[in-house]
């Protein structure tokens, strides 16, 4: 769709045009595997290692996964994430022989200033549903979350709704949901209560996560 290699300002006005060509809409078919990614680096260092897992639904059996290590060159600017991100995670992407039907990252689709997330930029590059499902909030705010297991409350920033706070486990911090592309907020949500396991993080990301950070640490190789 673009270069990579941009300039802060660059990277900025580009996702003001590409936020347009955002969709939210309804699933079109049935999800069977659904993906999730994650990257890993160390503070201060241009490497990165970086993650895709697919896991079977309703089960959550881990399928297939992906793995690389890579460099990249774009420092690290709040709001800007996916172009440091997403060129690896592309790569990652590519390796895959299962391709999950939605794919999960670790990041914010829509809730975000510009409305272009890590996990809406991606997905408009694959032309698939993409969830965002982040440890914190970036833009926007909410009303007060119940402390049950389940419980919702949605996100507003200048007036429009851009996701929700979810309580995936009962008095556990939330995660912060928002539909990233070809999907609705509505649907995210019903597709990650499915994905809700014995921990904070939904079972998607939570898998990339421990994987990638087993490359990290050099327990696997790849």
């Amino acid at each position: 769709m673009h270069k990579w290699n941009l300039s802060p300002t660059e990277a900025i006005a580009l996702q003001k045009q590409l936020q347009n060509q955002v969709k939210l809409e309804p699933l079109a078919q049935e999800i069977q595997y659904i993906g999730g990614a994650d990257i890993s680096f160390n503070r201060g260092e241009n490497t990165v290692y970086a993650g895709i897992v697919v896991l079977s639904l309703p089960d959550l059996k881990v399928v297939e996964q992906a793995l690389m290590v890579d460099t990249i060159t774009f420092p690290y600017i709040p709001g800007l994430l996916s172009f440091r991100e997403t060129p690896t995670l592309l790569k990652v992407w590519d390796k895959l022989n299962l391709k999950p039907d939605v794919l999960v990252l670790d990041g914010h689709g829509i809730a975000h200033s510009r409305r272009l997330g890590v996990a809406s930029h991606f997905g408009l590059w694959i032309d698939k549903p993409t969830i965002g499902c982040a440890k914190k909030i970036f833009v926007g705010t909410h009303e007060e979350l119940g402390l049950a297991k389940g419980s919702v409350a949605y996100m507003h920033d200048k007036g429009e709704v851009i996701g929700a706070a979810v309580r995936t486990r009962k008095k556990v911090k939330p995660v912060y949901i928002s539909a990233g592309h070809k999907i609705t907020l509505n649907d995210a949500l019903q597709l990650m209560e499915k994905c809700h396991g014995k921990y904070r993080i939904p079972e998607p990301t939570r898998q990339a996560h421990l994987v990638v950070n087993e490359l990290r640490r050099g327990d696997i190789k790849v």
